[in-house]
Parts: C-alpha cells; sequence; structure tokens
C-alpha cells in the first residue's frame, strides 16, 4: 500500500500541501468467544478485519469522502485518524508529524487539538444534561484558549452565530432543539477547539433531506471562510457528490478507487463503484446501460480470498480468485482491480 501511497502523491500538483497522510492502515477486532467456548467447539479466534491496509493523502482545504456499504470500515478509518481507536498497523501522519500511536499523540497534544471529529447522531452525541454553553465551551477549557470566564462566554456566543444559532441559545438544553440544530451546536462545537483538520462521521444522514441541504452548506461556507480541511465519511453518494473535492471508494476495509469527485462520478473504474452509481435514480433518463450486482458484503471475519468483491462482480476470472488486486493508475483515477489492469471492463454503460 505504501507504493499506493506514492503513486497517488506523484500524480498531485507538486505545490499543493499534504495536511494529513494514512499508509497501510489496519484495524482488527478480536471478537473471538471465551477460551472455555473455542476448546470446546474446537474454533479458532474471530477476527474482524475492520480496516484491512488502506493509505491516502489529504491536501490542504480538500474534502476527501469515504464511500462504501455499511459495514466496509469508512467510520473506523475516522476513528482511528482522531485516536478514538489504536491502529493495529500502518501509520497515521498529520503535517509530517506521526500520531499512530497514544504515546506519539501524547507527545502532540498541540497537534492532535488541530483535529476534531463531528459525530453521526446529533441527538446522542451531545450531554443532555449540559447547557449548550458548557458544550461549546468545553474544548475552550480544554485547551485553555482564553483565561477568563467572560471570555469563554464571548467565545461560545461567536461560535454560536458562526453555525447559524444565537448567543441566547447557550442558555437551552440539547433536547430543545431540532435535530439540525443540534449537529450546527455539534459543528459550534468541533469548531470551538480551533481546528484545522475535521473528521465528519456521516454528519447529515440522521437529519431530513431539507436540513441536510442546510448542514452542507454550512459545513462549505465555514470551510471557505476558516480555511478548513475535511475527512468526510458518508454512504450517501449525493451528499459526497455535493461536498467533496476527491473519493475514495471502500469495500470490506480497503480502497478499491480513489480520484476527483468528477471523474469518478463521470468515468468510474471499478465495478464497485460503477453499482454504487448505478443504484442512484437515472434521472436525467439518458438510457444508460446498466449491470446490476447482486448479493450482500461478506463477513469482515472471513473474507474471499484475492479480491474481496469477486464473489459479486461479474468481470471476475482466476486471477481475481486468488490474487488480491494492487492499485494502478487508469484514466486519472487510482483503482485495484485486475478487469482493469488487464482491460477486460466494458466502458460503463456499455
Amino acid at each position: 500500500m505504501a507504493s499506493d501511497v506514492a503513486m497517488a502523491t506523484e500524480a498531485t500538483d507538486a505545490h499543493a500541501e499534504t495536511v494529513l497522510e494514512v499508509d497501510g492502515l489496519k484495524r482488527y477486532f478480536d471478537v473471538s468467544p471465551p477460551l472455555l467456548n473455542r476448546v470446546i467447539e474446537r474454533t479458532g479466534r474471530r477476527i474482524v478485519r475492520a480496516v484491512d491496509g488502506i493509505g491516502f493523502h489529504i491536501e490542504r482545504g480538500e474534502t476527501f469522502s469515504l464511500v462504501g456499504e455499511s459495514g466496509c470500515g469508512k467510520s473506523t478509518v475516522a476513528r482511528l485518524i482522531v485516536g478514538l481507536y489504536n491502529p493495529t498497523a500502518g501509520t497515521i501522519s498529520y503535517e509530517g508529524t506521526d500520531l499512530s500511536t497514544p504515546q506519539q499523540r501524547a507527545q502532540n497534544t498541540a497537534i492532535q487539538a488541530r483535529m476534531q471529529m463531528i459525530f453521526q447522531d446529533p441527538y446522542a452525541s451531545l450531554n443532555p444534561r449540559w447547557r449548550v454553553a458548557d458544550i461549546v465551551a468545553e474544548p475552550i477549557r480544554h485547551q485553555k484558549l482564553v483565561a477568563s470566564n467572560r471570555e469563554i462566554r464571548e467565545r461560545v456566543g461567536e461560535h454560536l452565530t458562526q453555525v447559524g444559532l444565537a448567543p441566547s441559545d447557550g442558555e437551552k438544553y440539547p433536547h430543545e432543539f431540532s435535530g439540525g440544530q443540534r449537529q450546527r451546536i455539534s459543528i459550534a462545537r468541533a469548531l470551538a477547539g480551533e481546528p484545522e483538520f475535521l473528521v465528519c462521521d456521516e454528519p447529515t444522514s440522521a437529519l431530513d433531506v431539507s436540513v441536510q441541504a442546510q448542514i452542507l452548506n454550512l459545513m462549505k461556507e465555514l470551510q471557505q471562510r476558516l480555511g478548513l480541511t475535511y475527512l468526510f465519511i458518508s454512504h450517501d453518494l449525493a451528499v459526497v457528490y455535493h461536498i467533496s473535492t476527491k473519493v475514495g471508494v471502500m469495500y470490506l476495509g480497503r480502497l478499491v478507487e480513489w480520484a476527483e469527485t468528477q471523474t469518478l462520478f463521470g468515468n468510474p473504474q471499478h465495478p464497485y463503484t460503477r453499482m454504487l452509481l448505478d443504484a442512484i435514480p437515472d434521472l436525467d433518463m439518458s438510457g444508460r446501460a446498466r449491470t446490476p450486482v447482486a448479493g450482500e458484503v461478506p463477513s469482515p471475519i472471513d473474507p474471499p480470498s484475492g479480491c474481496a468483491f469477486h464473489p459479486r462482480c461479474p468481470f471476475a476470472n482466476e486471477r481475481c480468485v486468488k490474487e488480491v488486486p494492487r492499485a494502478i493508475e487508469a484514466d486519472s483515477s487510482h483503482v485495484a482491480c485486475h478487469a482493469v489492469e488487464e482491460g477486460r471492463l466494458p466502458g460503463w454503460g456499455e
């Protein structure tokens, strides 16, 4: 995977500044039954390969989105990057500083503080016993950004105003707000720590469609105004298309394709990417032919050999069953697919 990252890096603008770089990242979870059960049942350990060796980099000011079906490892990647999980293997670097282990994060608290996270569920991520002002003030106090209570109150009011709420809303409790307003509070809390990099784990999936658009527009406005960089996690391709600069497609813990947004949506290479895009209604009635792909995502406890997508891929052959594909560059995309490498894949819609 190191070569995949190098390949992607060489293909970018030499003047672009890499903020985050992930290389060979893995996270396995031991979900084995107790030892006695394993002895009686004569079974071995059960390991979930949630993230199985991915690599990518994110440049300053851009939005890199990870998409894929539920269970593909997107949210695990998000939690690895902010330090909620520790990697089983691989490296996470922020502006060249290694943050792969708890010890390295503890030694670089100033850098760690420049990364914040917006969670999926605004109903669960806010403490119901705290007033909104205390919720937003928590990172300000933790990082000792200002000294006096008066300055903290002023900062809280500024951040609430920044996300479209009133300073007086700080006296209320989370249950007094709608879902969209709660997510605005979550964004204000994240911004209160004065971050440069935000990890957004499906921040609009729990909201109504009309509210989703408001939150996405707010996030894009804040990004332009404050110079923020986003890692955006989503399973909704319409949302990803609206907000992303680049997109990475995950399948069973691995990246199968990544490219700039317009390239990936206009000329997808990997059969799985095509499957995801084929699931979007053809509102333009273009008449483009579609290749439906049946089946479900296999268990990450016992993934298929070779290319993990081969049981569902209409273009799989013997090599796909036996050999894990390496990422190559194809039509401005980076794709891990034997069929693409060998030229066996027809044009999209043929």
